[in-house]
């Protein structure tokens, strides 16, 4: 029987590192700190190499590295003779001279106030020297904010990506270059917002870096490859007018794209630029990792039924499973999870998921029918098992409901035309709305036993619902926006959000685009019972969106619970809290039976 106890203290892989040589794979696991390293050919199993997270190799796959609080560790491969230094690494790269790694974090602060203006916790780049403990911190990048960096294959040239503060709404990044062997930098301009997945690689006419961003102007939109060529330093855009998304580049040209409901890996192709299909991953896939060439990969993936797990092998595959973290899983009977195509009101083509409850099929409906709204927007549900309290298809499945888990514009899989496409709370709802009235029309959905929930963006779009129509007898509002003018103005993403919404607050009098979008504005109207969740150290949706909400529901007699957990973020990460969240999940959504 398939418990909270059992969802919780699952066991599942996260950020897997392959070495350089291809050999081994190094990764994490969550819940806990632990460290294994797997072989990627034969059957040994993982070993477990010590307590820590963000694992890294040395260039010569002899040690790992990985961080604990306020040090970073390396350890040989095999075990025993841990080496460890002190001080916070908030990110860290072993270089390939073999006695260097790079370190980003700021500089000690022992002054009690934030002061804006002081640029405390600004991390700048330092240089550990592993042989003798020194740190090395060069006078580079005018006191803006390191974020990441990158070395050129083989050694030598850092690639560097910067922003004017901390701030992760920050809309002003920049890219430079830094030869830690003689101290020269040098500047190729601003890069597309939010960049990450700062990669080199290499193609006909020498070394370029290529970093992921939204599709410039941004900030709204789908991803893109944007590659810098070090001839010229101009930012271009590779991925312009394709029908998938980048997530994540990794050595030797590699590519982890969304597709769908899908995933897959292409190569930036040396001579024309473009990405090259290499291998498609059934559902979903995160952290591709690739060895020095590019020629052997490791990912973590899930599938419909299966959790996820580390798969290794040559990057045009196949690649073979190397963890079974949860096999405690496998004795559950999961509800049938079906592939969806439709149609949106004006023609788009879209696509998401249908969970019936064990042991069902189509033909014993209708069912109650919980819908389930993504994150982001710029989220996605790929065809994965989907079981955590934020994502509880399988969970509510296992309690008698069809489970509908629609991919509304906006979103991830489809290309930056179709992420880009529509305001928020608008096309998404209709979306959301069309597949509903879709399976209600095939028999599936029962129209009075209808719920909506989410996370984040989906717990905006569930509380968008309840204030647009009282088709619903149950909403859950998980970590959700109530105010986009309020979010703007206090979240950490700041900038994005006000894309989202269309406006700010301090845009005059009012009133203004954002108000129209924002589910506070029509909480009047607001009839089904609502259950609202948030943490409460929450910066990326703060604890105020869930409070104004609950006031206006108060204030109009409206039937709701509001829940706050301690010490948590945006995500909810303690045990007896995700226990919690679960049980809470299930019990509000039998209003359905």
């Amino acid at each position: 029987m398939l418990t909270e106890e059992l969802v919780v203290d699952a066991r599942l892989p996260v950020g897997p590192a392959i070495s350089p040589d291809g050999r081994r794979v190094a990764y994490g696991e969550m819940p806990g700190r632990t460290i294994w390293v797997v072989d990627v050919d034969g059957d040994a199993p993982p070993r477990e190499l010590g307590q820590g997270i963000d694992p890294k190799w040395s260039p010569d796959s002899r040690y790992v590295y990985f961080r604990t609080e306020g040090q970073l560790h390396r350890e040989p491969v095999e075990g025993g003779g841990r080496r460890s230094w002190s001080g916070e690494a908030a990110a860290y790269l072993p270089l390939a001279d073999h006695h260097t790694v790079a370190v980003l974090s700021p500089d000690p602060d022992e002054s009690d106030p934030w002061v804006w203006s002081e640029a405390a916790g600004r991390h700048r780049l330092r240089l550990l020297d592993v042989r003798s403990g020194e740190v090395y911190t060069p006078e580079v990048f005018q006191g803006r904010h390191a974020a990441e960096v990158a070395e050129r294959p083989g050694g030598g040239m850092l690639a560097v990506l910067t922003q004017e503060s901390p701030d992760p709404g920050d809309l002003m990044p920049r890219l430079h270059l830094f030869d830690p062997a003689t101290g020269e930098t040098r500047e190729l301009g601003a890069c597309a917002v939010p960049a990450g997945s700062l990669t080199w690689w290499e193609a006909v006419d020498g070394w370029h870096v290529a970093y992921v961003a939204t599709t410039p102007p941004g900030p709204v939109g789908g991803n893109a490859v944007l590659d810098v060529a070090l001839t010229d330093g101009k930012h271009r855009n590779l991925t312009e007018g394709l029908p998938f998304c980048p997530l994540t580049l990794t050595s030797g040209g590699l590519v982890l794209v969304a597709d769908g409901l899908d995933a897959a890996i292409h190569r930036l192709d040396p001579v024309t630029r473009r990405l090259v299909e290499l291998l498609r991953l059934t559902g979903q896939a995160f952290w591709l990792t690739a060895d020095a060439d590019g020629a052997t990969v490791a990912v973590a993936r899930s599938e419909a039924y299966e959790p996820r797990s580390v798969f290794a092998g040559p990057v045009q595959g196949p690649l073979v499973r190397r963890t079974d973290t949860a096999p405690e899983l496998r004795a559950i009977e999961w509800g049938a999870q079906e592939r969806l195509s439709y149609r949106g009101h004006d023609g788009l083509d879209l696509d998401g998921l249908l969970v019936l409850p064990p042991g069902k099929s189509r033909d014993d409906g209708p069912f109650s029918l919980v819908t389930f709204a993504h994150g982001g927007p710029y989220g996605r549900w790929a065809d994965q098992l989907l079981l955590q309290h934020h994502e509880p298809a399988q969970w509510l499945a296992g309690d008698g409901h069809a489970v509908f888990l629609p991919n509304p514009r906006g979103g991830q899989g489809h290309g930056h035309a179709f992420a880009a496409n529509g305001t928020v709370g608008r096309e998404e709802w209709q979306d959301v709305i069309t597949g509903i009235d879709l399976l209600i029309e095939r028999g599936i959905a029962a129209p009075d036993r209808l719920g909506i929930g989410g996370y984040s963006h989906g717990g905006y779009l569930a509380a968008w619902a309840v204030g647009q129509t009282d088709r619903f007898k149950a909403a859950l509002v998980g970590a959700g926006i109530s105010d986009w003018g309020m979010l703007a103005a206090t979240g950490e993403f700041g900038p994005f959000e006000a894309a989202l919404g269309g406006s700010h607050g301090w845009e005059g009098r009012g009133p203004h685009p954002h108000d129209e979008r924002s589910p506070i504005s029509y909480a009047s109207r607001i009839r089904t019972p609502v259950l609202i969740v948030h943490g409460a150290q929450d910066t990326n949706v703060p604890l105020g969106q869930a409070e104004f909400l609950h006031r206006a529901l108060r204030r109009f007699g409206v039937e709701h619970e509001f829940v706050v957990y301690p010490r948590e973020g945006h995500a909810i990460a303690e045990r007896n809290h995700r226990i919690d969240l679960l049980r809470r999940t299930r019990s509000w959504f039998r209003r359905l039976r």
